[in-house]
């Protein structure tokens, strides 16, 4: 399993809500589909709401999430 960053932003209101989000997925695809399923369910977003801006993969020593630092473990 590899580890991306992801940063984007979304829509809230009448503002852009910047996010970068660490977590764990076998390829880019799924990192991107775990991030439209998550940010849909939390904030009932659509897919085309949801603006995805970089998706870099990094190394485990990179990794600043203590939720994903906990499963790499």
């Amino acid at each position: 399993m590899q580890v991306y960053r992801i940063s984007g932003w979304f829509k809230q209101g009448l503002y852009r809500q910047k996010f970068t989000k660490e977590l764990l997925a076998l390829s880019k695809e799924q990192a991107l589909e775990r991030i439209y399923s998550e940010f849909g369910s939390h904030h009932k977003l659509k897919r085309n709401q949801i603006n995805i801006e970089d998706v870099a993969e990094i190394k485990p020593e990179d990794v600043t999430d203590p939720k994903v630092l906990a499963m790499l473990e």
